[in-house]
């Protein structure tokens, strides 16, 4: 193919506009979305054709800061015989990469100026120049027309007019779409849509992949490529090869093929916190040091009023858009080097999202520290990938070039996994980048306490912090994750639904297990947690020792060797001065101490660990090696510590407490909510004999102290299941106390299981075996309780709930995700005469997504004003207000068509509105 096929033109009519199209395949146009714009139905006419064809619309693309104005549409038949198909040879989409002008391009169309007698269509076949010069700040790329232009119109309107969406070759190269006639130039040019562009456009590559077509990338016939060009080419490629899949350090996989997934269905996206720190202006390629604005005057102006205020959590990609200098702070695991890993495969594959649009078309360069460092001297740009052992050798010139254009996104991660020197030494260097190029983009990544609060502020750099993951983004990495073991190459059937079967039990789990989900803080922490429960057939350890040496030994020492940084402490030595400032904490009832403290306990411990001496140095040395690479202490100011994860500050802390014997102290502190994971760490620690003495003095101060007895009793109970070898009679005689409080047997009985807190909902038995009564008061004790741990729970009972405990669960419990709760729970209990209740939008959110409501209580008034989620339980029959004193406005509530019945336990108006409705106002007593 050299050019459009008669066949494939289209003319595109929609709500009184004309347009042209082009046939990619038989029943799929192409076009501009300004033609097919609104809700008319869309019409196609091909030549030859019998007549128009009512089409659907596939998908529209309209980006006008981009210059994005292309749509798709499809007609249901052919609107031309396949014949006129060749396969792969008119499927080449130019791939513009140089400024160099096209010339003897060509569309045709159908435009006003072509139009003949009675304003009958007819085709016009323009040519001319493309010039991708043109439009580089208004992305809004010509086409120089050849000849005379059409003359202007009398009434305004653009001699071509209709000629919107008609397609623009290049030999047998398809290279844009015809949008608009831009003013200024007397007709002689015409603005396109670039394909290239298109091919980087959020959600039009899934729509042609849904088609089961595959465009190919191609340098357009009569550009002059450049080898610039072409290196960036294959240097984009080679970046979305080597970065394209994440490894999840630490795991010991019998498969090493487990340990790598595909980024791009991997990656989940982070949150982000905007610091509330100073930071000076961004210097473009033009500003001078000497330009920027002094500070306030100090006479009258408010110098904090003109702080960046911190934001809350956001999409990681939206928290960097507008940002062209960022310093990313985040824990160990919190996924700083994924986020460049993403950011760099993104951005080589020009495939970013609406926030990141600025990042388009740059070169991104990936600079792990780690790597770089070690050389005597830090790169330069024209030595940035041989610093990284990229296997490509650059044009001469061309890495300066990029940087001097400002066409590089510069990723710079980990100053946190270098030394301090080498910290000093890369902010002098990177100073010396930003002064010699200070045009470009460039993020540079941290541990929180490795560099000062304003390291780079008087550089223009904004800091971000990336958030804990919360229990819903906990879901969706385990889910992402395992849609990632199931897109792994050579996976067999029987694998595949394995993996199904382990995605469930382990959302299972970590709703249930309130240690696990607290671990799963990151996503280094979940990415550990699928992996050892994949690795092992779906069974996570039945205690959480072993779940913690695995994560232990993976933040310690296997992360480190595998990112190649070579530890110079083992694993027992960091973990003997861990555990050293956990049981402070723990003792002290502190959450964090003094960065002095801490530096004292590890002096105090040295003279008897000589080798750590020797290979870190002072205790100040080593207290700085335990926060910078173990991952498990951060500093929340600067002159404290504490650990990242609580989990593991009580993991050690029983560890401690063991060796040191100290089990009257733990005995003592048991009825502490604070010290019950010590407690069954400590059991978990201990030795048969040491076991068995520490819950015989729980059980014996269970029995001396009724006020407690009910908590440690069954403090004692939950700490079975980490003693793997006990002594019988202990054993026999903690599960003796237990059966006289579990399961219950009344509601009274169920608010003392509740008082204990989450640790009982792993002990709950059923609901095979229990007594009608006996179910009841299980499920008062789990509502009660409430969170997201309780709803595994409740939704197994709900199939045998009475009808009173149906109503118990129509009621959100607290501190549990609606979503969650009313699909798991409510969407089981649901019958025609079940009253489910909603005091928040979110829960009433929730609700909607539930099929055959009628019944609801509204427990806030207010929520009778959000209409449109009413509106969305079409069912809804019956409603019934909660006490309110101010009058309630019913007009709202006359959209809801099926609405029967109205109670309302407080004053209201407007019930004539509703003259179908029976309105019974109910006087409060």
């Amino acid at each position: 193919m050299t050019g459009p096929v008669r066949e494939r033109l289209a003319v595109v009519q929609c709500g009184g506009r004309q347009g042209s199209g082009y046939l990619l395949t038989p029943t799929v146009v192409l076009t501009a979305a300004h033609v097919v714009a609104g809700t008319e139905e869309v019409r196609v006419t091909t030549p030859g054709s019998r007549g128009e064809v009512v089409c659907g619309r596939l998908g529209s693309w309209y980006r006008e800061q981009s210059g994005v104005d292309v749509a798709l549409v499809a007609a249901t038949e052919p609107l031309t015989p396949e014949q006129h198909f060749f396969g792969w040879a008119d499927r080449h989409w130019a791939d513009i990469t140089a400024l160099g002008q096209i010339p003897n391009c060509t569309a045709i169309g159908f435009p006003y100026a072509q139009r003949g007698p009675g304003g009958l269509l007819d085709s016009e076949q323009v040519n001319g120049t493309y010039k991708p010069g043109s439009g580089l700040f208004s992305r809004r790329n010509v086409l120089t027309v050849d000849g005379t232009p059409p003359a202007a119109r009398p009434d305004g309107v653009s001699p071509w007019a209709g000629m919107s969406g008609a397609a623009v070759f290049v030999g047998g190269v398809l290279l844009g779409v015809i949008t608009a006639d831009p003013s200024g130039w007397q007709h002689g040019r015409l603005t396109i849509t670039p394909m290239h562009r298109l091919l980087g456009e959020e959600g039009f590559l899934a729509v042609l992949d849904a088609l089961d077509f595959r465009a190919r990338r191609t340098s357009p016939p009569g550009q002059i490529i450049d080898e610039s060009a072409e290196f960036e080419q294959r240097y984009g490629a080679y970046l979305g090869k080597h970065h394209g899949a994440l490894r999840i350090f630490g795991i010991d996989l019998t498969a090493r093929r487990r340990a790598t997934w595909p980024l791009d269905t991997a990656y989940y996206s982070l949150e982000a916190t905007r610091t509330a720190l100073p930071v000076a202006p961004v210097l473009g390629p033009a500003e001078e040091p000497g330009d920027l604005p002094g500070p306030p005057d100090s006479a009258g102006q408010d110098w904090t009023a003109l702080l960046p205020a911190p934001s809350g959590p956001m999409p990681a990609e939206q928290a960097l858009a507008g940002h062209k200098r960022v310093l990313l702070r985040g824990v160990a695991g919190s996924g700083k080097t994924t986020l460049v890993q993403w950011l760099a495969v993104a951005t080589a594959r020009r495939d970013l999202g609406e926030h990141l649009q600025h990042l388009r078309d740059l070169v991104p360069y990936v600079l792990p520290l780690r790597t770089i460092a070690r050389r005597d001297h830090l790169p330069a740009p024209a030595d940035f990938l041989a610093a990284v052992d990229a296997p490509l050798t650059p044009p001469a010139g061309w890495a300066e070039k990029v940087l001097r254009d400002g066409r590089a996104l510069v990723l710079i991660d980990g100053v946190d996994e270098i030394d301090e020197r080498a910290r000093e030494r890369v902010g002098g260097w990177l100073r010396r980048l930003l002064a010699a190029y200070p045009g470009n983009h460039w993020l540079v990544t941290s541990r929180p306490s490795a560099v000062a609060d304003s390291w780079l502020a008087d550089e223009g750099f904004t800091e971000l912090t990336l958030s804990p993951m919360s229990r819903r983004d906990v879901r969706a990495f385990v889910n992402r994750w395992h849609d990632a073991a199931r897109g792994t190459p050579g996976g067999d059937p029987e694998e595949l639904s394995r993996l199904d079967h382990y995605e469930r039990t382990l959302l299972d789990a970590l709703q249930t297990k309130q240690d696990l989900a607290r671990l799963a803080a990151n996503p280094l922490m979940c990415g550990l947690i699928c992996a050892l429960h994949r690795d092992r057939s779906g069974y996570l350890p039945t205690g959480r020792k072993e779940l913690y040496d695995a994560a232990l030994s993976m933040l310690l020492i296997r992360r480190d060797r595998e990112r190649d940084l070579g530890p110079q402490l083992t694993e027992e030595p960091q973990v003997q001065l861990l555990q050293k400032l956990a049981y402070w904490l723990v003792k002290n009832r502190q959450a964090e101490m003094d960065r002095s403290d801490a530096v004292r306990l590890i002096a105090g411990a040295l003279p008897s660990m000589p080798t750590v001496a020797t290979a870190v140095g002072d205790a100040t040395a080593v207290y700085d090696y335990l926060l910078n690479r173990s991952g498990l202490l951060r500093e929340p100011t600067v002159a404290t510590v504490d650990f990242v994860h609580r989990t593991f500050q009580d993991y050690l802390a029983a560890r401690a407490a063991v060796e040191e014997l100290d089990f009257d102290l733990l005995a003592d502190n048991a009825h502490h909510d604070q010290w019950s994971d010590v407690i069954r760490m400590a059991v978990a620690h201990g030795r048969p004999a040491e076991r068995a003495r520490l819950l015989r003095k729980i059980m014996d101060r269970g029995d001396r102290f009724p006020d407690h007895s009910t908590r440690l009793h069954l403090l004692a109970t939950a700490c079975l299941e980490h003693a793997t070898e006990l002594d019988p009679q202990i054993r026999a005689s903690v599960e003796a106390r237990a059966e006289t409080l579990i399961p219950p047997q009344t509601t009274v009985d169920a608010q003392v299981l509740a008082g204990v807190g989450p640790i009982v909902l792993e002990l709950l038995p059923g609901p095979e075996g229990l007594a009608s009564a006996e179910i009841e008061a299980v499920i008062h004790t789990a509502w009660l309780i409430g969170g997201d741990a309780a709803v595994p729970l409740l939704a197994r009972y709900a199939a045998n709930a009475s009808r009173a405990a149906r109503s118990q669960l129509a009621l959100f419990p607290r501190a549990t995700d609606p979503d969650l709760y009313a699909t798991e729970v409510i969407g089981r209990v649901l019958g025609r005469d079940l009253m489910v209740s909603a005091g928040s939008v979110e829960e009433l959110t929730a609700l909607t997504r539930l099929t055959g409501i009628r019944r609801l209580n509204l427990r806030s008034a207010r929520l009778t004003r959000q209409v449109e989620l009413l509106a969305a339980l079409p069912a809804l029959n019956w409603l019934s207000i909660t006490h309110h004193t101010a009058v309630l406005d019913l007009a709202p509530l006359s959209a809801l068509p099926e609405l029967a019945k109205i109670d309302s336990f407080g004053p209201v108006r407007n019930e004539h509105l509703l003259s179908y409705v029976k309105v019974t106002v109910h006087e409060r007593a």
